[in-house]
């Protein structure tokens, strides 16, 4: 059975950390969403999930960080290419996001670029030269 990733982040504007998901390159589950949630498919493996604040709220008792003050992590998706990860960057940032909150990496076999959502919430959309890596 291959193994699946949910992330559930919870989210101030729905609409809008949909848009930002889906400028990132997901596309929306409708079985797994309503007006409280949206599952947003990355991949057959990684699915993030957007909860409001009311909905993640059902699954915890703890407080909700403020993402935008305080980190609450770094979420990092692979993607094919170097001009994807920039592309992708562009994308959120269209979308509402903002455009490398932390510095850009460039290492030559692996590049990286954030992107930080409405919400907050860091992705780090990087690309890895699987053939230097071989090599490595």
């Amino acid at each position: 059975m291959t193994k699946m990733l949910f992330l559930n982040l919870p989210v101030s504007d729905l609409n809008a950390a949909i848009a930002f998901q889906k400028a990132l390159g997901a596309t929306q589950d409708m079985r797994f969403s309503d007006e409280r949630s949206a599952a947003m498919v990355h991949s057959d493996s990684i699915v993030v999930m957007l909860l409001t604040h009311e909905r993640f709220s059902d699954f915890t008792g703890k407080a909700i960080v403020d993402a935008r003050s305080q980190v609450q992590g770094l979420f990092a998706l692979s993607v094919g290419t170097r001009d994807e990860v920039d592309a992708l960057v562009a994308a959120g940032v269209a979308a509402g996001g903002r455009a490398d909150p932390g510095p850009v990496q460039d290492h030559g076999f692996m590049y990286g670029r954030s992107c930080e959502d409405p919400d907050g919430h860091i992705f780090e959309l990087y690309w890895m030269d699987q053939a230097a890596l071989a090599q490595m």
